[in-house]
């Protein structure tokens, strides 16, 4: 007998070669023997199908894409003003570094951190060859700046002249708050803790190596908190005693 899965194929070469012979059983049957005796290699190759073996979607055109461009490049040019977050300049890799009031984003991206006018500029003294975008905060400013200048710090605030106002004792005395009775002034801190210099009192200084004064803390300490743990177990006895 044959095996179910060399019975389907052995049927469809009947159909393909012989048609003549499924009109009569007899000479299927013999069909059928002489195929047994005879080896089925032959027909076996005939029987499976090929695939392929790599998934081929859209390989063909994949060396004529064109990607869309990524925008890089200067965003914002010298002296334009700038606020906290606006992107100056958009690179692959350190063409530019940030300088005065900048910083660098992991994609390499410069943008501003303070409010000001941009600045490209050179620093020798930081580095020979590197070349630098900062924000300055007046637009005929120039960086870098001096190494032992101040640093500024611009706050959205105009810098005005200070006028000094000449007011006489009399009008000085009648701008003063008038409290209601009852109310006072609070003293300030360094007033209060210089009250026991006024009084001509002296505290003794504090000797970490008086370990005698340590031991007499510590044991303080630990006797307070020994109270309050007896104070705490008595009211939960209290509590439950209640119930």
């Amino acid at each position: 007998m044959l095996q179910p899965i060399l019975r389907a194929p052995l049927r469809v070469l009947e159909r393909a070669f012989s048609p003549s012979l499924l009109s009569s059983t007899s000479q299927s049957q013999s069909f059928l023997q002489r195929t047994t005796t005879t080896s089925s290699l032959p027909f076996l190759p005939l029987s499976h199908l090929r695939h392929a073996s790599h998934a081929s979607q859209g390989a063909a055109n994949a060396a004529s894409r064109d990607p869309p461009g990524k925008r890089l490049g200067a965003k914002k040019t010298g002296e334009q003003y700038v606020i906290p977050g606006n992107i100056i300049y958009r690179q692959r890799g350190t063409k530019w570094f940030p300088g005065e009031n900048c910083a660098m984003g992991r994609d390499h991206t410069i943008y501003a951190t303070e409010a000001g006018y941009v600045k490209y500029y050179l620093d020798p003294e930081r580095h020979p060859k590197r070349k630098y975008i900062g924000v300055c905060f007046e637009r005929d400013g120039k960086l870098p700046t001096p190494r032992n200048a101040p640093t500024r710090r611009r706050l959205n605030m105009i810098a005005v002249p200070r006028q000094i106002e000449t007011t006489s004792t009399t009008t000085e005395s009648s701008t003063e708050l008038q409290l209601r009775p009852g109310y006072m002034y609070r003293e300030a801190n360094w007033q209060i803790g210089r009250a026991a210099e006024k009084a001509g009192i002296k505290a003794p200084e504090f000797d970490r190596r008086n370990r005698w004064l340590a031991w007499r803390k510590r044991k303080a300490r630990a006797e307070r908190a020994a109270q309050m743990k007896s104070l705490k177990n008595k009211k939960k006895a209290a509590k439950k005693a209640g119930r």
